[in-house]
C-alpha cells in the first residue's frame, strides 16, 4: 500500500458528484420552453464543477509519494468493496482537464443546440462526473462501474444529437467498448479471488506467475485498446466522431480516449509488470502501426472530422509507445501528449464545428479562402493545426519529442518510425489547412461567412493559451508527474524479466 494522504474535505467526491447533481437537476427541471434557464443552470453547474477541482492543483504536494486527497468508505462490506478515491501526480491533471473541457463544451453548445437542450446539457454534466470517477478511484470494482457507466451518456449524445447515421455510430461505439470491457471484468474478479480485495494497490503486490499475468494483461488490453483506440480495434472511432455533435466529438477525443490510456498506467503496468515487459514488443509494434498506417489513412480523408479522428488515433499511438518503452522521459512524454491532445483535439473539433454551424458541411472541397472572411478564426485554426503537427513552441511538440528522444536510447529504429509520424502529421494537417483557409474564395457561401463572435473567441483563446503555455514551459506539468512516474517505473523495474 502506498502512502495515503487523507483529505479532511471531500474534494474528489465534490468533483464527481457536483456535475452529476447538476446534470440530474437539469433533466428534472429543464424543458425546451425554458432553454435559456437550462443553459445558465448548465453553465453554473459546469463552472462550479470546475472550481471545486482547483484545490487539487493549488494544494497538491509534488514532492509527496502516493495518493493525496484520499477518501475511503466501505461500500459493499460483504465483498470488501470500497468507495476509495485519491489522486497522484498522474491522475490529478486529468481530473482538472475533464472539468475544464466540460465547461468549454457547455459554452460551445450555447446556441447550437436548440431542441432537447436539458437532455443535452444534462448528459454532458453526468458524463463529466463519471469520467472524473474513473481517474479518481483506486478500488477495482468501482473503477469498472465508472468506466462502463460513461458509455451510457455518450451513447445518448451520439444517438440523439448526431448526424444521419447516428444510430449506427452510437451502437457501434457502445458494442465495441462494452464487449471489449467484459474480459476486464473477468480479470478484476480473478484478482479479487486471489487477494480477497478490490484495492488495486493490494493487487500490485499479488505474486502472479508469468502465464497468469499474460492472460490478465490480454484481458485488460482488450478493454483499454478499444478505448484508446489502438489499431486494429479503432474502426468505431471515425464513425463516432463523424456522426457525433461537436460537443460529443470534443469530449470523446479530449477525455474519453484517455480513459483507456490511463488504464494501462494504473492497471497493466503496475499490476502485471512481468507481462508488460514480456509483451512490450507487441505494444510497440501496434503503436508504431497506429502512428504510421493511420497517418497514411488520414492523408486521403476528405471529411475534416474524419481526418481529425484518424489524427487522434495516430497521436494516441505515441502515448502507448511511450508507456511501453519504460523510460522516465517516454512515460512523462506520453502523459504530456495525453494532456496536450486533450486541448488540441478539442480545439480542432471546435474549429470544424464553427465552420459546420455556418455552412452545414464538413467536406474539405466545399471550402477555400476562409481566411479572407474569417481572419480571427483562421488565426486560431492555424495555431491548433501547428500544435497538431508538433511544431516547437506548442504543446504538441513536447510530448512527441520526449517519446522520440527516449526511444533513441532504447531502439533507434523505433525512434525513426516515430519521427516519420511527425512528417505524416504535418502533411495531412497542413493539406487540410491549405485547402480550407487559403487560396481564392471558392463559393458564395464562403464569401458570406461571418467571423467568430465573443463567445467563440473566448473558448478558442482559452484552449490556445494552454497549448502555448505547455509548449513554452512544460515543466509546470511535468514536475507534478515526476514522483508518481518514478514510483511507477521503480515498481515495474522489479519485474523478474
Amino acid at each position: 500500500m502506498p502512502n495515503l494522504s487523507y483529505s479532511t474535505f471531500p474534494i474528489l467526491s465534490l468533483a464527481i458528484w457536483c456535475p452529476v447533481f447538476f446534470g440530474l437537476l437539469i433533466l428534472l427541471t429543464g424543458k425546451d420552453e425554458r432553454a435559456t434557464f437550462v443553459r445558465y443552470l448548465a453553465l453554473l453547474g459546469a463552472a462550479a464543477s470546475f472550481v471545486v477541482t482547483l484545490p487539487l492543483a493549488f494544494h497538491f504536494d509534488r514532492s509527496a509519494h502516493g495518493l493525496q486527497f484520499v477518501e475511503r468508505h466501505s461500500w459493499i462490506r460483504l465483498f470488501r468493496v470500497e468507495y476509495a478515491l485519491g489522486v497522484d501526480g498522474i491522475s490529478m491533471w486529468f481530473v482538472l482537464l475533464t472539468a475544464l473541457i466540460t465547461l468549454i463544451v457547455v459554452l460551445a453548445g450555447w446556441k447550437v443546440i436548440q431542441t432537447q437542450v436539458a437532455q443535452y446539457m444534462g448528459a454532458f454534466l453526468i458524463l463529466s462526473g463519471l469520467m472524473i470517477g474513473v481517474f479518481s478511484t483506486f478500488d477495482g470494482l468501482l473503477f469498472y462501474v465508472f468506466f462502463e457507466a460513461t458509455l451510457i451518456p455518450m451513447f445518448v449524445i451520439i444517438g440523439i444529437w448526431g448526424g444521419e447515421r447516428r444510430v449506427y455510430a452510437a451502437f457501434k461505439f457502445f458494442l465495441y467498448t462494452f464487449f471489449g470491457s467484459l474480459p476486464m471484468l473477468i480479470a478484476i474478479l480473478y484478482l479479487y479471488l486471489q487477494t480477497n480485495s478490490f484495492n488495486i494497490f493490494v493487487w500490485y503486490k499479488a505474486p502472479l506467475p508469468l502465464y497468469v499475468q499474460i492472460w490478465l494483461f490480454i484481458a485488460f488490453l482488450t478493454a483499454f485498446a478499444v478505448k484508446v483506440p489502438m489499431w486494429p480495434v479503432h474502426t468505431w472511432l471515425p464513425d463516432a466522431h463523424v456522426e457525433a455533435p461537436t460537443g460529443g466529438s470534443v469530449i470523446l477525443a479530449a477525455i474519453m480516449l484517455k480513459l483507456g490510456a490511463y488504464g494501462f498506467i494504473r492497471f497493466s503496468l503496475p499490476i502485471l509488470p512481468d507481462a508488460s515487459r514480456y509483451l512490450a514488443w507487441l505494444m510497440i509494434v501496434l503503436s508504431l502501426v497506429a502512428v504510421t498506417y493511420i497517418g497514411l489513412v488520414a492523408l486521403v480523408q476528405k471529411d475534416m472530422k474524419k481526418l481529425i479522428a484518424y489524427s487522434s488515433i495516430a497521436h494516441m499511438g505515441f502515448v502507448t509507445l511511450g508507456f511501453f518503452l519504460f523510460e522516465n522521459i517516454t512515460v512523462d512524454g506520453a502523459l504530456v501528449q495525453m494532456i496536450s491532445h486533450g486541448f488540441v483535439s478539442a480545439a480542432m473539433f471546435l474549429c470544424v464545428g464553427v465552420l459546420y454551424d455556418r455552412m452545414h458541411t464538413r467536406h474539405i472541397g466545399d471550402y477555400g479562402g476562409v481566411v479572407h472572411v474569417m481572419p480571427r478564426f483562421a488565426a486560431f485554426f492555424v495555431l491548433f493545426a501547428f500544435a497538431n503537427c508538433g511544431l516547437p513552441g506548442t504543446s504538441g511538440f513536447v510530448g512527441e519529442v520526449m517519446v522520440i528522444l527516449g526511444a533513441v536510447s532504447v531502439n533507434v529504429w523505433v525512434a525513426a518510425v516515430g519521427a516519420l509520424a511527425l512528417i505524416l502529421g504535418a502533411s495531412y494537417t497542413l493539406w487540410m489547412i491549405k485547402r480550407v483557409l487559403y487560396g481564392p474564395i471558392e463559393s458564395e457561401e464562403v464569401a458570406s461567412l461571418k467571423d467568430i463572435g465573443a463567445r467563440e473567441f473566448f473558448i478558442l483563446a482559452v484552449l490556445g493559451a494552454f497549448v502555448l503555455a505547455i509548449g513554452i514551459y512544460p515543466a509546470w506539468v511535468t514536475d507534478v508527474m515526476q514522483v508518481s512516474v518514478s514510483d511507477l517505473l521503480a515498481h515495474v523495474a522489479q519485474s523478474k524479466l
